[in-house]
């Protein structure tokens, strides 16, 4: 599509949302087409995946609650696969359950802890045998305080910001949480069942029966299962694990992409061979021009979730004339968040933040600035920096399933 006809489209849309020419002409300018289709509503209310180029997604009824057993109202549907969290609802560092994200490949399950048994085998352990519930609550326990998000968490803005569609649910930037998690670390586990030194895979499956491979399952290397703080969570900022997020066990791997800590997990295989399912060789692999295959893999496997920052803010958000104190989040899975810095000027000039409380274990950091709000159309970009020097890029490679978005985001700001 030429620049000429670009514009035309984005009139075309943004007119039939009620948006004059003068407010469209000053979001282009402002904030270029991100501006312009993030203020044509909450574009984080749909999912585009399945709809045909040139047309909109229809929101779903938000009466339908089937999918979970938690209140879907304070988040974003998108259908039955995800309730995403809407960060201007988040005040501190830890995330509330009620306001925790959710990304289901299923329904969430409705298990009864009583009869659920989790089976330890495969040809890497001695002793094969299987734990109740209780068993594994009577275990030392660790807790972990960790952010936990989805591998597609901001992929709508491969499409809003660089004009590029990515297959998946149009996640904006609230597939993520940040909590306390205490649980069973899986080391723990596997030494007693036996495991061998020639192990190499651990497959952890879960018990959403209706997934494709009859339960969802990921691949992780033995020295990332044997980390002490990868764990087997039964409990969530204190209290029991939410039916919603994996009750009665799911696993727990601090700093990587979220589908890698399976919810409702029941069996573990530990394998001396590379173990290939869909999840490491279709899914969840970066896929595109920029990424070798790997192994049996498309591309490259998504593994470590990557550095990023972003506003507490709606989006678009509207503000009146006046100072305002801002807030955001940020996190790494490389250690801790050093500075995060904020420009509404499209990055010409970026101006330092506040760091909020101390970081602990695997947090995200909250920042905050002051910004004096004058009537008219603003973006606001923040990026972020952690103690091992990565800085957020100015651009990323596509890849088509939309994994691992990072770029400052351009957020736009109408001032009344």
């Amino acid at each position: 599509m030429t620049a000429s006809a670009e514009s035309r489209h984005l009139w075309k849309s943004a007119k039939a949302h009620g948006i004059s020419r003068r407010r469209f002409l000053a979001l282009l300018s402002a904030g270029g087409a991100a501006a312009v289709l993030a203020a044509c509503g909450d574009w984080g209310a749909y999912d585009k995946a399945a709809t045909p180029a040139g047309e909109r997604a229809q929101p779903v009824s938000s009466e339908d609650k089937s999918a979970w057993f938690k209140d879907t109202v304070p988040f974003i549907r998108h259908e039955d696969k995800g309730l995403e969290a809407r960060l201007e609802n988040m005040q501190g560092l830890i995330t509330p359950q009620h306001l925790f994200f959710v990304r289901n490949n299923s329904v969430s399950m409705d298990i009864d802890a009583s009869q659920w048994r989790l089976a330890i085998e495969g040809d890497a352990v001695a002793n094969p045998m299987q734990l109740s519930y209780d068993r594994i609550r009577n275990l030392p326990s660790r807790t972990v305080v960790s952010y936990l998000e989805c591998a597609g968490n901001h992929r709508a803005m491969f499409d809003l910001v660089n004009g590029q569609t990515a297959k998946g649910t149009q996640w904006m930037t609230g597939a993520i949480g940040n909590a306390e998690w205490t649980g069973v670390s899986l080391r723990d586990v596997l030494i007693p069942a036996g495991i061998t030194d020639d192990a190499t895979s651990v497959l952890m499956i879960g018990q959403d029966a209706e997934s494709p491979e009859g339960g969802f399952r990921r691949v992780i290397p033995v020295d990332k299962a044997m980390h002490p703080d990868t764990l087997l969570a039964y409990a969530l900022n204190g209290d029991v694990l939410p039916k919603d997020h994996g009750y009665p066990l799911r696993a727990l791997l601090p700093g990587w992409v979220g589908s890698s800590s399976i919810k409702w997990l029941s069996h573990i295989e530990v394998s001396s061979d590379d173990i290939w399912t869909r999840n490491n060789t279709t899914s969840y692999v970066l896929i595109g021009d920029d990424y070798p295959a790997q192994g049996e893999a498309q591309g490259e496997v998504v593994t470590d979730q990557n550095i990023k920052s972003a506003l507490a803010l709606p989006w678009p958000a509207e503000l009146t004339v006046d100072s305002h104190r801002i807030h955001g989040y940020a996190h790494s899975p490389n250690g801790g968040i050093v500075s995060v810095e904020w420009s509404d000027d499209s990055g010409n000039a970026w101006h330092p933040a506040t760091i909020l409380e101390p970081q602990v274990q695997y947090s995200w950091a909250r920042f905050e600035f002051a910004w004096n709000a004058q009537s008219g159309e603003h973006t606001i970009m923040t990026r972020a920096t952690d103690t091992q020097g990565n800085t957020q890029p100015d651009a990323i490679p596509f890849n088509e399933k939309g994994y691992l978005f990072n770029q400052p985001l351009p957020h736009p700001v109408t001032v009344l």
